[in-house]
């Protein structure tokens, strides 16, 4: 794919929704943290059922390390893998307090010595909070970045590099937040909707769903 058609293509995702933005509720940058972390493997949706009552229980590091690992499990056990999210999200409070003065550190570095963090979630908060230009890649970006050629590549890692170096630097901010809500609605993994689809002339998968599929 060249520089123009991806272009194009981040120019009618941006007509579309000017100023996208993640569907995990927070009210703050740690709110956001923890959902991020809890959100590995789980859907948004059952995150934001879990996190409705935790962050009005436990809204801060402090008031949610008061908690206990084992009431931390109660409130997010409908979320898979529980019992391992609560005791990272225990230990990332007691990081932010004693190194941190209870607040989100805003580099990679610092984000990923907490437990539950890795790269994705780092950029993600990067992203998402502290406005740096940077693309988280999951599930969803990985599929659309390969099966429309925008960035393809074998791993995470080497999609979010070619992201990083393709995408022209105004869309960088909103390149994440566009092709992760363009692959969970749009570009759907069992089959894509291309007959609705916004770039489907520019898209260079070639196997598009028609509309009487």
């Amino acid at each position: 794919m060249n520089h123009d058609k991806r272009r194009q293509i981040f120019e009618r995702f941006r007509e579309k929704d000017n100023e996208p933005d993640t569907e995990l509720h927070y009210q703050s940058p740690f709110q956001l943290l923890v959902a991020v972390i809890l959100s590995a493997q789980a859907t948004d949706v059952s995150v934001n059922l879990a996190t409705k009552e935790l962050f009005s229980a436990a809204p801060t590091p402090s008031k949610m390390l008061a908690l206990g690992v084992e009431s931390l499990k109660e409130y997010i056990k409908t979320i898979g893998l529980y019992n391992a999210k609560a005791k990272n999200v225990y230990g990332t409070c007691k990081i932010l307090l004693t190194e941190h003065d209870g607040e989100v550190p805003r580099t990679r570095e610092e984000l990923e010595r907490l437990p539950g963090v890795g790269r994705k979630t780092a950029n993600v908060v990067l992203n998402t909070t502290f406005n740096h230009p940077v693309i988280a890649i999951d599930t969803h970006i990985f599929r659309v970045s390969n099966r429309t050629k925008i960035a393809p590549g074998k791993n995470p890692r080497e999609v979010e590099d070619r992201l990083t170096k393709w995408i022209p630097d105004e869309f960088k901010k909103g390149a994440h937040h566009w092709l992760i809500l363009h692959g969970r609605y749009i570009c759907t993994a069992r089959k894509p909707k291309c007959y609705m689809c916004e770039i489907e002339d520019l898209c260079e998968f070639k196997d598009k769903t028609p509309l009487l599929d």
